[in-house]
């Protein structure tokens, strides 16, 4: 059987977890059910953050409470479309018996749950997609579904693949401004790609690799962390030439003086700063 245990020797937890401790009872009060020890255990260890920048567990104690926002969210918005599709929705949804209650959530919109049949201990993981409609059961809880899903050990439908790394990476919540820095051509099949990569990478370092996809048509994304500055960024010609950061509010003007450093050394120019509205930023 997975414990917390397998799971924190494959994803180190944060030293110091952000919203980790609070009144469970109180939780399970609210939703009116016991929840499972090994999700109390998730909680307490890795606190409020993501999983490879892709999976956020639900903690009850963040802002807002995620996991009691989600319990009766799913309920009110698939009614209308179970009433017109049944066929689409074979399972109830909490706080119906043996509902599904969300757990998780990822940067894709699917959406991780126990199917509350049973001892809390028995639950099962149901992953689905509201867009797609896909479904897939999977014989564990939340810390064995995680550690199936980040070691490869299982491969879940509708669900993009974990990263593929040597170490799986769970990131504490940092608040953080994003920003779109827009570089002037060249095109994506860019053969300096590389270069402007290290340089790039090289004017920010110490840098984490934290994975990347090559379509070997000239479509690029490589994604690294500044983990001294928790500073968060994309290079890409995926969707245009540009640099995607994200930052600690407080480190605005530190980051826009290294980063226009770091394009001036890479031989590129910049037609435009961005915020994730597209509103200008940076003026």
């Amino acid at each position: 059987m997975t414990t917390i245990d397998d799971l924190t020797r494959l994803v180190p937890p944060p030293r110091s977890p952000v919203a980790a401790r609070g009144d469970w009872a109180q939780v399970e009060s609210a939703l009116g059910l016991a929840l499972p020890a090994d999700f109390m255990a998730l909680v307490e260890r890795y606190g409020t953050g993501q999983f490879v920048d892709f999976v956020t567990p639900l903690n009850p104690f963040g802002d807002g409470s995620p996991l009691l926002q989600w319990s009766r969210r799913i309920l009110a918005e698939e009614s209308e479309s179970r009433e017109e599709y049944p066929e689409e929705h074979p399972h109830p949804y909490y706080p119906e018996p043996g509902g599904l209650l969300m757990w998780a959530g990822t940067d894709n919109g699917d959406r991780l749950c126990w199917l509350t049949q049973g001892a809390p201990h028995t639950w099962r993981t149901v992953a689905w997609n509201p867009r797609g409609h896909g479904w897939s059961v999977h014989p564990f809880g939340a810390v064995a579904f995680l550690h199936h899903w980040l070691s490869g050990e299982t491969a879940v439908q509708g669900l993009l693949p974990a990263p593929e790394t040597a170490q799986p990476w769970f990131d504490p919540f940092v608040e953080r401004v994003h920003v779109n820095i827009r570089l002037v051509g060249p095109p994506r099949d860019d053969p300096d790609y590389p270069e402007r990569l290290r340089i790039l990478r090289a004017a920010l370092a110490p840098t984490v690799d934290r994975g990347g996809v090559d379509d070997g048509d000239g479509i690029r994304q490589d994604h690294f962390d500044v983990p001294e500055r928790r500073w968060k960024l994309t290079y890409e010609t995926a969707y245009g030439h540009q640099i995607r950061l994200g930052h600690p509010p407080a480190d605005e003007e530190h980051a826009r003086t290294a980063l226009l450093a770091a394009v001036r050394a890479m031989g590129c120019t910049v037609e435009r700063v961005t915020t994730r509205l597209g509103e200008p930023a940076w003026r």
